[in-house]
């Protein structure tokens, strides 16, 4: 058994899930995309933004705001390797969002 220091070390040592992601709204049979560098916050992120109406994006808030969170839900879409190099991270980000964007026709979200 592992003791709470080294499980928390662990923790903090794991490589972050960098990729794209979608946010869905089923009633209004839309989509968002973006991508993160840490797709676990960048859900917490979008969530909480969106609970107290201040995401950045104006149509995805008008729609959470209609239709309310249980009508959404956070997809990854791709989640990219552990072993790419640091400095080619953001360009490949980059490519992944207008790539997911043109793929489900869906608007692009800010990072």
């Amino acid at each position: 058994m592992t003791s709470r220091k080294d499980a928390i070390r662990a923790y903090k040592e794991r490589p972050p899930n960098m990729g794209a992601f979608a946010i869905r709204c089923v009633p209004a049979n839309r989509c968002w995309v973006g991508t993160s560098r840490n797709l676990t916050a960048a859900q917490n992120s979008a969530w909480f933004s969106l609970r107290m109406g201040m995401h950045r994006s104006r149509d995805l808030q008008a729609a959470w705001t209609t239709h309310g969170e249980a009508a959404f839900a956070f997809e990854i879409v791709e989640k990219l390797d552990d072993d790419i190099a640091p400095m080619a991270v953001a360009d490949l980000l980059k490519e992944k969002l207008r790539v997911w964007a043109e793929r489900l026709q869906a608007p692009q979200l800010l990072p």
